[in-house]
């Protein structure tokens, strides 16, 4: 073994000047190398782009929410709602919320709303408050806070006061129109357009009052601090939450979103595995024109006595190495990439089109460590059919001419 292991590193570093075999064995590393970090890149930058946004809407919608059947208001004291929530399996944070649309008015600007109140207790809303850019997030009664891009749209500032009118009273003829008047405490960027422009955020006493809720909430807004404890906590509820009662997490609020991810997720895969393929194609060339430079020494090594077994593992071992070595590259390429990318951020793109930024990468270390090996597998498998025809020469055949 250690005899084929010194031939097969002797036939990747020839000393010969000129030897093609060196060459087409680099070739074949780098080929291997840049579809193996092709096919990682892409799958952490879906993984990326996937996490952000759920992290993004998460902010806004909680992991899940419970809300009522038919979308009507329900008592803000439920001692069952409080006591199931309290037993969860999951570490979880609840809040009540009242959730209406609005008229948001500031002089003789105006602007449809969605009025979101929140029962923080004079604190902070954790999800908002990871988005604050300006001012603070405490939703005391008389404080609202908006978003960045409704501010400028309206040019509102902090500290200035605005008038949210309740859209329902305004459409009932004789009825008492009901208005709030609020001061605006903080600006929040999320990246999410829409969410940005139309998302509102008071106390829950200004949004009962505003909305005439007296007592009634629209229903409950549940964060967990692991999304992973997701299907325990959905298990604990659904066997005791019933009718009036239903939960919709935020992926199944955004279903249709979620799943064109996923339709996206594996063509693009399967269309840069082509790529990782090509370095395959590569490796079975050069090995071929390595036998062929090396057709008389196979010659001779036979004549000495080697079986044809010693010369297919011979070859197959520097099958092996072109793998490995690709296969670390790749995983270089694309892990160095990556840290550039998360700490500096040196790929930008239009966040009003794709909610962020700049290109999320999220490393699945799981997903690269199978990459690595199914290049590595590749690579054998692709060094299979030289090293049958390199068993296959015949001494007098590789020695007719010498």
């Amino acid at each position: 073994m250690k005899f084929s292991y010194q031939i097969a590193m002797r036939h990747l570093r020839s000393p010969q000047k000129g030897s093609f075999s060196t060459f087409a064995s680099v070739l074949a590393i780098f080929g291997l190398g840049l579809g193996i970090s092709a096919l990682i890149l892409t799958f952490s930058i879906i993984e990326g782009f996937e996490q952000t946004i759920s992290q993004k809407i998460a902010q806004f919608d909680g992991h899940l929410r419970i809300d009522h059947f038919l979308d009507v208001p329900f008592s803000e004291a439920d001692p069952f709602l409080d006591s199931l929530l309290a037993t969860s399996p999951a570490d979880i944070q609840t809040v009540a919320y009242i959730q209406n649309p609005a008229l948001l008015r500031k002089g003789l600007s105006a602007e449809g709303v969605v009025a979101v109140g929140l029962d923080t207790g004079n604190g902070h809303f954790e999800g908002l408050q990871s988005i604050i850019v300006e001012g603070n997030s405490t939703l005391s009664p008389g404080n609202i806070v908006i978003g960045k891009r409704l501010a400028d749209k309206l040019n509102i500032v902090l500290g200035d006061h605005l008038v949210l009118f309740d859209l329902y009273s305004m459409g009932q003829l004789g009825s008492r129109k009901r208005l709030k008047q609020l001061k605006i405490v903080g600006l929040f960027h999320s990246g999410l357009l829409e969410y940005d422009r139309t998302i509102t955020y008071m106390n829950i006493h200004d949004a009962q009052y505003l909305f005439n809720m007296e007592h009634m909430v629209s229903g409950r807004i549940i964060t967990l601090n692991d999304p992973k404890e997701l299907n325990a906590l959905r298990n604990h509820l659904k066997d005791s939450l019933s009718y009036p009662y239903f939960m919709l997490s935020w992926k199944e609020k955004h279903r249709i979103l979620f799943d064109w991810i996923a339709l996206q997720k594996w063509p693009i895969l399967i269309i840069f595995g082509l790529i990782a393929l090509v370095g395959v194609v590569n490796i079975i060339s050069s090995l071929s024109m390595i036998i062929f430079e090396k057709f008389h020494e196979i010659g001779i090594l036979k004549a000495l006595g080697f079986s044809p077994a010693i010369i297919k593992r011979i070859f197959l071992i520097e099958g092996i190495i072109i793998g490995g070595f690709g296969s670390i590259l790749g995983c270089g390429i694309a892990l160095g990439i990556a840290v550039l990318q998360k700490n500096f951020q040196i790929i930008s793109i239009p966040e009003d089109i794709y909610f962020m930024d700049h290109i999320p990468i999220d490393i699945d270390w799981m997903m690269t460590l199978m990459i690595f090996l199914l290049g590595v597998l590749s690579a054998m498998l692709a060094a299979y059919w030289p090293t049958l025809k390199a068993g296959s020469i015949q001494p007098a055949e590789a020695l007719r001419y010498e």
